[in-house]
């Protein structure tokens, strides 16, 4: 067994691979790069190793540099998470070069299955099904558009070398492709260094499950069962389930055997996950989409419905160990269920937010468990995946496994950063999902059910209070005024709530108003960072944190930020009518407009990256670009003016 393991990842995954590390007995090293110096999995390593600046290109993904580290350590064995090297060929090949154990499949698999055509043709021979599509390597865009009028529209089309989602996109007409083909491979090779594509039919009402496979270099491969992801976002999962509610027993033995045929067909070894894509109006058909040579994100709903720890076997496989396990003896047992909590914000299109996280509380319990690289303290910048914990719960069923996530939800509490949280709460406990009944266009069609961003009133009401009371408490506010002899002094505060919306909360007594309108009683009650709020006789806990002029405030799983302002700076504000402004912290990758040019409304100007994503903005209206403030590699900050437009 190996003595020294490098983890070449960062954030809940490297926590996640390391905890499995010690509880084997195995050193660990970490590696960072400047934005994660005092992130956690640094702290939890035996041992830690700075590669560079946050750029990944220069830290994460530099070959040279993570070789070395295990050089430098001692490590016999790399262990690389998901993302980052851990599909890349040319690093497991480094590694063995140096004498270093790759925990991850062989070479060659690594490459066919890294190359999406060249997978299709391998599995295709072994009698895998697989999507209607065109898969000819070096396809121009114009043998791109012929291949599209071949197959029928709508088409994805998709990256030959990447996955996660990036670079792909779902066409339904003609006039579309061009500009998506030259967006994907602009993507593509930004991501995956190769910008080669190629396309597929697009299955009507597809459901994506996705099959868990174990092999060793004994001869044995064996499946784990199969895991929905259908709920989807931006082609990227938000929640998983093991087993799917879509398949029957005989469905599920076939697909599993598919999986299987599909690692043998490249000699795998290791653990790797098998892709398909089942429609929901045919559940008995399903299509091979692609193989992922390395953990997925979603591994611990199967680790909970199994008994079996993923990165343990991958690591005594990398050893050389036989797996000892055989397809009987894998039984499942209950329900599982995760999603993924995101630093972004749904009512705003689910752009990426960031921030320094002012208090955190994750979900503890039976039956619930959380992958989490997240500290008080910790900097969510844009660098990086926006992904910053998983939140699983287990159940005897389906319907008791997403009541404890929705309760291990409600407990989540990040302050400082904008979440999806509250917005996963929504989706689980939508009845089409509960039914199960889903689809990867699910969240789309559903959106206006699934999001908000009022401000309730009771969180304004947590806002006064908690500034009164912070401010000399409420025996200073009972005495007479000079002005307003024996009256209870008014306070006032002009806030700006998410959306840009400007509200005026007044707190007068044990009464609180909204814009001027009825006054309802609330009193609160201080303790420690929160506050124990009472309106129409119910008592409840809300989560503060403070920020200078912004207060956090949280409950059941929401958030909202609260920004006080002067009345005068609010009356004097007041942003053109042209302005293009940037959603989120990010980097400019391309600009589409010179200072001067006649634009149309809707023609775009500037495209902004943050967290592996791109945002082309438009221009608001039509007119004459009278400033362009921005150049490309730039960084900008959210709400950061980047160009105007002018009548």
């Amino acid at each position: 067994m190996f003595k020294t393991v490098l983890v070449a990842n960062r954030g809940e995954i490297a926590v996640r691979v390391m905890k499995t590390l010690r509880n084997m007995g195995i050193r660990t090293v970490a590696v960072f790069s400047d934005a994660d110096a005092d992130a956690r999995h640094v702290r939890e390593a035996d041992v830690a190793v700075h590669l560079g600046p946050a750029n990944a290109r220069e830290s994460y993904l530099n070959i040279g540099k993570v070789v070395q580290a295990c050089l430098d350590t001692g490590a016999d064995a790399v262990h690389p998470g998901y993302g980052f090297l851990a599909e890349n060929a040319d690093f497991a090949q480094a590694l063995a070069d140096n004498g270093i154990t790759f925990i991850g499949p062989p070479v060659q698999a690594v490459i066919t299955m890294g190359d999406k055509i060249r997978a299709k043709q391998a599995v295709s021979k072994a009698g895998v099904p697989v999507v209607p599509g065109r898969t000819d390597e070096g396809m121009t865009d114009a043998d791109l558009v012929e291949a599209a009028e071949e197959v029928g529209y709508p088409v994805l089309v998709k990256p030959s070398a990447g996955g996660g989602g990036k670079g792909m996109f779902l066409v339904e007409h003609a006039a579309d492709l061009p500009e998506a083909l030259k967006s994907a491979r602009r993507t593509a090779a930004s991501a995956f260094g190769d910008d080669t594509l190629f396309l597929e039919r697009f299955v009507q009402r597809p459901r994506h499950i996705e099959v868990q496979v174990l092999a060793d270099s004994h001869g044995t491969t064996i499946h784990l069962g199969e895991r929905e992801c259908s709920l989807q976002r931006r082609h990227q999962k938000v929640v998983e389930e093991a087993p799917s509610a879509l398949l029957d027993e005989a469905t599920r033995a076939r697909i599993g055997a598919s999986a299987v045929a599909t690692a043998e067909s490249v000699g795998y070894v290791g653990a790797g996950t098998v892709e398909f894509i089942v429609s929901a109006d045919k559940p008995d058909e399903f299509f091979f989409m692609e193989m992922n040579t390395r953990l997925q994100v979603e591994h611990p709903v199967t680790e909970l419905v199994t008994g079996i720890d993923i990165v343990e076997q991958q690591v005594r496989v990398a050893a050389g160990l036989a797996l000892g396990l055989t397809q009987d003896d894998i039984v499942l047992d209950g329900h599982a269920v995760e999603v993924r909590t995101y630093a972004e914000d749904p009512a705003r299109g689910f752009l990426p937010t960031g921030g320094r996280v002012l208090r955190l509380n994750e979900p503890t319990g039976e039956d619930v468990r959380v992958d989490s690289a997240l500290l008080e303290g910790t900097v969510v910048g844009s660098t990086y995946d926006p992904m910053i914990n998983k939140v699983i719960a287990w159940g005897h069923d389906r319907a008791s496994a997403l009541a404890k996530l929705d309760r291990a939800l409600a407990e989540q509490v990040v302050l400082g950063v904008s979440t999806n949280t509250a917005f996963l709460r929504q989706l689980i406990r939508h009845p089409e999902v509960q039914a199960g009944r889903l689809d990867t266009a699910f969240i789309e069609r559903h959106l206006d059910e699934l999001i908000t961003d009022e401000v309730p009133a009771r969180a304004l009401a947590v806002y006064a209070l908690r500034e009164r009371l912070a401010t000399g408490g409420p025996d200073l506010w009972d005495q007479p005024t000079a002005w307003r002899p024996g009256k209870e002094a008014k306070l006032s505060w002009h806030l700006v709530v998410p959306g840009g919306r400007n509200v005026d909360v007044t707190l007068q007594g044990d009464f609180v108003s909204v814009d001027g309108g009825e006054a309802f009683a609330a009193t609160g009650l201080l303790d420690g960072d929160d506050l124990l709020l009472t309106t129409g006789g119910r008592t409840t806990r809300w989560a503060t944190a403070v920020d200078g002029a912004d207060t956090w405030i949280g409950r059941a799983g929401s958030s909202w930020v609260l920004h006080e302002q002067l009345l005068q700076l609010r009356l004097d504000a007041g942003a053109h009518d042209g302005d293009i402004t940037s959603p989120m912290p990010g980097s400019v990758i391309a600009v589409h407009a010179t200072a001067g040019a006649e634009v149309k409304k809707g023609d775009p100007i500037v495209v902004v990256e943050a967290m592996k994503m791109e945002h082309t903005l438009t221009a608001p209206m039509d007119g004459t670009v009278s400033d362009l403030l921005v150049r490309v590699g730039q960084q900008v900050a959210v709400d950061e003016l980047l160009a105007q437009v002018t009548a």
